[in-house]
């Protein structure tokens, strides 16, 4: 051992549901936040996440993608994936695949999202 001690880093999920948005705090800072649209009776639109510059690439995305479904589960709700990110994410794990929406389930991966927001743009 080294000598120093790895502190866990705590991370708080909060939905701000003012900005249509969950929040994702580490050690008290805002490090990124996915866009949601809030549809009755319990279903969500995930529509886009993003991280603040100075914490891309340390795993933020994926944790609060992770943290945001379970809190969805928790509140017994299913999820339409429009993010491509939320795509990509649940296109890797089967963990999750009981809260996409069968009616409506969004895209089932991060090229299918990406191709249809390019669309948008044209």
């Amino acid at each position: 051992m080294n000598g120093e001690e790895q502190v866990p880093v705590t991370e708080v999920l909060i939905d701000n549901t003012d900005q249509g948005r969950f929040e994702l705090h580490r050690a008290r800072d805002l490090v990124g936040w996915l866009y949601y649209t809030h549809l009755k009776p319990s279903r969500y639109a995930l529509l886009h996440t993003e991280v603040e510059p100075s914490h891309q690439h340390q795993g933020v995305a994926s944790a609060m993608v992770r943290h945001v479904l379970d809190e969805i589960r928790a509140r017994e709700g299913t999820i339409t994936a429009i993010c491509p990110f939320v795509a990509d994410y649940l296109s890797r794990t089967t963990t999750h695949t009981d809260l996409i929406d069968p009616r409506h389930p969004g895209y089932s991966d991060r090229a299918a999202a990406e191709s249809v927001s390019t669309k948008a743009g044209d």
